[in-house]
C-alpha cells in the first residue's frame, strides 16, 4: 500500500519531523492540529476561531489525502480549560453533527500558552 504524507507547509512540521496527515490504504491519520491560520501563521485569540481554523485545516488535509470529513471515525480534543468545552463544541458540533465520530476530550497544557485547543482525527474509507 502506498503511504502518502500530507503537509500544510508549516515550519513546525519540518522542525519536529512530522506530517499533518498520513494516509495509507483505507486509513488517514491527521496529527494534532491547532488553530493557526497557516497563510499568516497567526493564532486567533478566541477559542471559537481557533477551533474553526483547526477544523478547516483538518478538512483540507483530509481532502488532499483523498478523504472527506464524513470518513472521520475517531476524534481527540485537547483543551487547556474545561470552561472552553461549550465554546469548542459549538464550533466542532456543526462540522460533526451528522458524522458523529467516537470522541475523547482531555483537559491539559498545550505546547504554547496561546493555543487553547488541539484536535486530531482518524478517518477510514469504506
Amino acid at each position: 500500500m502506498t503511504r502518502r504524507l500530507i503537509s500544510t507547509g508549516s515550519s513546525f512540521e519540518k522542525s519536529a519531523g512530522y506530517s499533518r496527515a498520513v494516509a495509507q490504504g483505507p486509513w488517514c491519520f491527521v496529527a494534532g492540529t491547532t488553530g493557526y491560520d497557516y497563510s499568516t501563521m497567526v493564532m486567533p485569540s478566541s477559542v471559537e476561531e481557533q477551533a474553526r481554523n483547526t477544523m478547516v485545516t483538518i478538512e483540507k488535509a483530509l481532502a488532499e489525502a483523498g478523504f472527506a470529513l464524513s470518513d472521520v471515525v475517531r476524534v481527540h480534543y485537547y483543551l487547556t480549560d474545561a470552561a472552553l468545552v461549550d465554546a469548542v463544541f459549538s464550533v466542532v458540533g456543526a462540522f460533526f453533527a451528522e458524522i458523529r465520530p467516537a470522541a475523547t476530550m482531555v483537559i491539559c497544557d498545550l505546547v504554547d500558552p496561546e493555543i487553547k485547543v488541539e484536535i486530531e482525527v482518524t478517518a477510514l474509507k469504506g
